[in-house]
């Protein structure tokens, strides 16, 4: 009995330093497996990318006005129609594609006469009349070597008014994706650069954030928080910026 007694005391003994090990070597592992995951959480490297293209304009639009003023309305009617002919004849002399032009309507404004304080009296004077001209075309360099030259028309008598031609880039989303991909991969060379002096070497991308993208003149080194895109200038400066999280291996 008491043999008996001893070997099953032995035996719960045993029991309890084997569940006691495999209690400790389990801490041990899920210690390190812990501490494997906090390493990765925290260890990361924070990085900012950009990247630079310079781009000529694939569009433009160009608007321009002329005007008549005359004491008959039936009078100028009659002139602004003909200084649209002229407008026409000119553009198409100059190879613009008549399907281009975009002709607005006729505005009119009444000019009264003005008594001896300079006040608006109820006399009629006389009316002015407008008429706007649009074009908008893929044909960049045409077109805007027409809108410096179409002041020509003032020499056949048409109070020809040209505004500055609007410049675009119709690629937007397709360039978009080239930049930041540009974008992300100096953000890992900088990265790549910082950890290597500290004899590390960069893991897996953690996060990444698209930062400022902007079209601007090519000489412009304005910077928005809300991005640009300049339409004044023919040829134009895209920069993409990007935020980029890398783990530390």
């Amino acid at each position: 009995m008491e043999s008996g007694g001893f070997l099953k005391n032995s035996q719960i003994i045993v029991l309890g330093v084997c569940i006691a090990v495999a209690t400790i070597v389990s801490s041990v592992i899920l210690s390190g497996g812990f501490l494997k995951v906090m390493k990765f959480t925290r260890e990361n490297i924070n990085v900012t990318g950009s990247a630079t293209k310079e781009i000529k304009s694939d569009y433009i639009v160009w608007k321009a006005t002329f005007s008549r003023r005359e004491p008959d309305m039936a009078a100028a009617y009659k002139k602004i129609k003909e200084d649209l002919e002229k407008a026409k004849q000119y553009l198409v002399s100059k190879g613009v594609n008549e399907k281009e032009v975009i002709i607005s309507q006729i505005t009119t404004t009444t000019i009264y006469k003005k008594n001896e304080k300079g006040n608006d009296t109820n006399d009629i004077q006389g009316y002015r009349l407008f008429q706007g001209i649009e074009i908008r075309s893929n044909d960049v360099d045409k077109i805007d070597r027409v809108s410096r030259e179409s002041t020509e028309l003032i020499d056949q008598g048409v109070e020809f008014e040209s505004d500055a031609p609007q410049y675009f880039y119709t690629k937007i989303d397709q360039l978009k994706i080239e930049m930041l991909a540009l974008a992300t991969a100096n953000a890992k060379e900088r990265a790549q650069s910082m950890v290597r002096a500290a004899g590390n070497k960069i893991g897996l991308m953690r996060s990444a954030r698209m930062g400022v993208f902007q079209i601007t003149p090519v000489t412009s080194t304005d910077v928005s928080d809300y991005g640009e895109n300049d339409t004044t200038s023919l040829d134009k400066k895209v920069m993409a910026v990007v935020s980029v999280s890398f783990a530390i291996e």
